[in-house]
Order: C-alpha cells, then sequence, then structure tokens
C-alpha cells in the first residue's frame, strides 16, 4: 500500500503539533519517523492509523481517502511500545484475537485460524511459547508476540510505536535485525516512530526527521549524517559543536581554526555558523593558537578534551586514545583545531530574516571516495 499525507495539521489546546506534514510512502517500503520528544512522530503515526483524526489535510492509501474510514476500516497492524497483549490470554490466543473479532461475514472458519496462527508461531520463532502467558515472557518475547498479533489479520500497514524503546540495548539490536527480516519476508508497508538514531538508520529504507512537527529532512543515512538540512537536524545529528566563521570567496575562516582541508563553496561573503561533531574536530598543538585544553578525560577508546577560547567559549573534541599526537594534548596545551567535516548555515544579518539553506563541508578526501 503506497501512502500520501498532504497538509496534515493537528493541535491540541495552543499547541501545534503537526504542521502542514507532506509525506509519501511507497508499497513496501520501510519509513521511520526520527525526532525527539514533542516532535510529532507518534500524532502522525496514530493519525495514519484511525487513533487521531487531524484538523486539516489529506491521507490517502492506495488513492483512497482514509479520513472517511474508521480505523477498524483500515486494516492497520499497529505495535504499541508497551506490547498491550491481553494478560489472561495465552499467545496463540493473542495471535488469534484479531481474526476472532472480525465481522462474522469476514471471519476466518476455526481451523484457517489455528493455520494461520501456527504458521506465525514458526515464522516468529516462538513456537515453544504458544501455550504461555505475557507475564511469563521476556520483553523480547512479548514483542514478537505483539508484532505477530499485528500481521495474523494481514495489515494493509503495520505502525510501530517505539517498538524496542523498553528493551535494553542487545536486545533491541537483536530484535532490529529480525524485524528487518520479517519486513523483508512480508513485504508489508511499514512505519516505524523512534527517537533512536541507530535504530531508525539500521531499519529504515529512508529516514524522515521531525522536530516541532514539521518534517527537517527526509533520507537515507549518509545523506543525513553528511548534509543536514537545518540547524535543527545538525544538533539532532550529534553536531553539538557551534563555532563561528567568515565566508570570503567560497572559503570560510575562523579563529585558531583550520579549514584547509574543506572545499571551497559558491557561497556569499559574510558571517556564517559551520556546526560540527566532536569527532571531527581534530587538535593539533600549536603555541601561536588562540585555543587551550581545558579538561582531557578518557573513556579507554577515546579522549574528551574540552578545548577554551578566550573569546568563543568553549568546544568539545573527540580524539581516539591512541592516536599520534594524543600524548601531546595535555591539559592547557595551546592548539589549532582543524575541522575535518561540518555543515555550515550563512547567517542572514537583515533583521528577522531567515537563516539561508545549508551548506554541507566536506574534506578533499571524503570528496574522492
Amino acid at each position: 500500500m503506497s501512502i500520501t499525507v498532504s497538509g496534515l495539521t493537528k493541535r491540541f489546546g495552543q499547541t501545534d503539533v503537526l504542521r502542514g506534514i507532506e509525506l509519501g510512502v511507497e508499497q513496501g517500503e520501510l519509513v521511520a519517523l526520527l525526532g525527539p520528544s514533542g516532535s510529532g512522530k507518534t500524532t502522525l503515526l496514530k493519525i495514519i492509523a484511525g487513533l487521531e483524526w487531524p484538523d486539516a489535510g489529506q491521507l490517502d492509501v492506495n488513492g483512497q481517502d482514509w479520513l472517511r474510514l474508521a480505523a477498524q476500516e483500515r486494516r492497520i497492524g499497529f505495535v504499541f511500545q508497551n506490547y498491550a497483549l491481553f494478560p489472561h490470554m495465552t499467545v496463540r490466543d493473542n495471535l488469534a484475537f484479531g481474526l476472532t473479532v472480525r465481522p462474522r461475514a469476514e471471519r476466518p472458519g476455526r481451523a484457517v485460524i489455528a493455520a494461520k496462527v501456527d504458521e506465525l508461531l514458526h515464522f516468529l520463532q516462538i513456537v515453544d511459547l504458544a501455550d504461555r502467558y505475557p507475564t511469563q515472557l521476556s520483553g523480547g518475547q512479548r514483542q514478537r508476540v505483539a508484532l505477530g498479533r499485528a500481521l495474523a489479520i494481514e495489515p494493509n500497514v503495520l505502525l510501530l510505536d517505539e517498538p524496542f524503546g523498553a528493551l535494553d540495548a542487545a536486545i533491541r539490536r537483536d530484535l532490529r535485525r529480525w524485524l528487518r527480516g520479517v519486513h523483508e519476508a512480508t513485504g508489508s508497508t511499514t512505519i516505524f516512530v523512534t527517537h533512536d538514531q541507530e535504530e531508525a538508520f539500521e531499519l529504515a529504507d529512508r529516514v524522515v526527521v521531525m522536530g516541532a512537527g514539521r518534517i527537517e529532512q527526509i533520507g537515507h543515512a549518509d545523506a543525513i549524517h553528511d548534509h543536514p538540512a537545518s540547524p535543527f537536524v545538525a544538533r539532532f545529528m550529534g553536531a553539538t559543536v557551534e563555532l563561528p566563521v567568515t565566508l570570503h570567496a567560497g572559503r570560510a575562516d575562523g579563529s585558531g581554526l583550520d579549514l584547509s582541508a574543506l572545499e571551497r563553496r559558491a557561497l556569499p561573503d559574510g558571517p556564517a555558523r559551520l556546526f560540527v561533531r566532536p569527532q571531527d574536530i581534530a587538535p593539533r598543538p600549536d603555541p601561536a593558537a588562540p585555543w587551550r585544553i581545558a579538561s582531557r578525560t578518557s573513556n579507554g577508546a577515546q579522549l574528551r578534551l574540552v578545548l577554551r577560547h578566550p573569546d568563543l567559549g568553549e568546544a568539545e573534541a573527540d580524539v581516539p586514545r591512541r592516536a599520534s599526537a594524543a600524548e601531546a594534548l595535555t591539559p592547557d596545551a595551546a592548539v589549532r583545531l582543524t575541522i575535518e567535516a561540518g555543515t555550515i548555515f550563512p547567517t542572514d544579518r537583515r533583521p528577522g530574516a531567515a537563516s539561508a539553506e545549508p551548506v554541507p563541508l566536506t574534506s578533499h578526501k571524503e570528496t574522492a571516495r
């Protein structure tokens, strides 16, 4: 099923939760809605499911207006973060539930339902759990049952709301790989909500980054990571160091910064702001440089350096502990900062004017790949 969302808005009280959402999802695609709490991703998922209604906009699935359909008419498979299994039912009965409550005219016979449940038990690799109750299952096992119950009705669209949010990291990694295999085997059109970047990029065909009720960027992992479309995306993707620079003849220049590895860009001259990740900052000892190492800590693999500039304040850099230059990076050492990758946004100096479109800065090494 292909999904088209057009101009979708939703307000709760005085809060705009969705602000003109435009999104297309192709048949058989797995799309992640990624963003912090309050970005509107769960509300969008619930509108697609028929659990919320928008104030304006359109929702078409295979050319059909789904805003005219009640939730039960959409044949949606929905997996909640808290599993929402029926505690008084066995795994087998939980899997069968969606089929047994269909209208009588559409309800399969008992033998057909039993066969479908057996098929799911084998497909989900939980045959030995069939007669257990939810309280007798681990979190990962309950999540498999919840997904199986959603798949039992052969949904038009599969929706998952933070499906692994309540699980520990190791189980989440295992289930991510498993869910990707399930998706490929079923070919279902799937949308899932997460605030976990690793989860979104490992699982999804495309990632939709949301912030404050808007879609900030849509794309694949590498494109979003290397070329964030806005300061919001840059910060969300880990570009937590922001440095003032000046653009001149397509080159960026900043106090105590070595930007020589960055490509020349066709940009207007003037002030700008550089967004860079701590791991993309390489401090180099330089007695004449204005930056100094304020503190140095280690987690075994990486050194975390707090860097201080007399006018610009502090920045952080992550350096491999075994790097050849690491020994010289001691507290109070003067350093110049080599920026290996980042994103720059020209600053519009007119009062109230919005910033210009982002301009990705990459090293020549990356460009040559």
